[in-house]
């Protein structure tokens, strides 16, 4: 008997459907290749799956590319092991190409379970499991703790906003595996370009979020400069040996006295929002004074 599945995490519930169904296939080949089929259709469909589908729908879940994998790899595994347990109790035993069909159906399954586990128990840590890094889920506890220490110690830090450029097209010219691995590509530039103790998130889609601590901005500008250009010159390698350039657009705002952590946001955006249309790939600088200034272009980048 499964345990109820309405009271767990996505997680243990995918871990509860992969027991039983690691228990349903042991099961299977018996009956498919020893039993003449008899026995085997008891466990064709583990209810812990049916329960976990439908608190993915309650969750408004049920509609995403994955879980829709999910489910028609499972419909497709037991479909054709439904046959092939049909043959055999008409005296039929499965072919080596039948037999390998339902196995290879099993293994693709339990593949993207276990991914799909593995990401949901990342989404719970408040880790992106694409990426690696964090994501909104503790970002604001995050840079709250940040801004009250720059207010109780007067040492300033910047928010960097970067956003990579033209990325629809790169999902549109070579299809979404590889606009994944360009943002597993770009997350992990970004992780190795900023300094240990500064801090990155992934905000959602291709935009990340960076807090620069007890950094003013100037040092701010040169380290996101540095991250621009690392970011320029790492471009992407396809399983077919060519490369995807990619490059990627800032807006880098310094805290000041009386403005929150989402002014600060806001303020980024706004700095982005003009490196994007000044051509992108390049960094810039938000100023209270000048907010649309024209900028002086140095490398590709523009500080406003």
């Amino acid at each position: 008997m499964s345990e109820p599945t309405d009271s767990l995490s996505p997680a243990d519930a995918l871990g509860i459907v992969l027991d039983e169904h690691l228990r349903w296939i042991g099961q299977w080949h018996r009956a498919a290749l020893y039993r003449g089929g008899r026995g085997g259709e008891r466990v064709s469909a583990p209810a812990s799956f049916a329960a976990w589908c439908a608190a993915a729908s309650r969750d408004d879940l049920v509609h995403q590319p994955a879980v829709q994998k999910l489910v028609a790899l499972h419909e497709q595994m037991h479909r054709q092991a439904k046959l092939v347990l049909l043959k055999a109790a008409a005296g039929e035993p499965p072919t080596e190409a039948e037999y390998e069909s339902v196995v290879g159906r099993f293994d693709e399954f339990v593949v993207h379970l276990r991914r799909m586990e593995r990401a949901f128990g990342a989404a719970a840590s408040g880790l992106d499991s694409l990426t690696g890094l964090r994501t909104r889920r503790g970002m604001q506890e995050a840079l709250e703790r940040e801004h009250n220490r720059f207010r109780r110690s007067g040492q300033t830090f910047c928010l960097a906003l970067c956003d990579i450029d033209r990325f629809k097209s790169i999902n549109d010219t070579y299809g979404h595996d590889i606009g994944d691995r360009v943002l597993a590509a770009t997350a992990a530039v970004i992780s190795r370009s900023i300094r240990s103790f500064d801090e990155a998130f992934r905000m959602g889609g291709e935009e990340f979020l960076l807090c620069l601590k007890e950094t003013g901005a100037d040092e701010g500008f040169q380290v996101i400069e540095r991250l621009r250009v690392d970011l320029m010159e790492s471009p992407v390698a396809l399983p077919d040996g060519r490369m995807v350039p990619v490059t990627a657009s800032f807006g880098l705002v310094e805290a000041i006295a009386d403005q929150s952590v989402d002014e600060m946001i806001v303020c980024a955006d706004r700095a982005l929002y003009q490196a994007k249309n000044s051509g992108r790939n390049r960094v810039i600088r938000y100023r209270p004074d000048r907010p649309a200034a024209r900028g002086a272009r140095r490398s590709g980048a523009e500080v406003a």
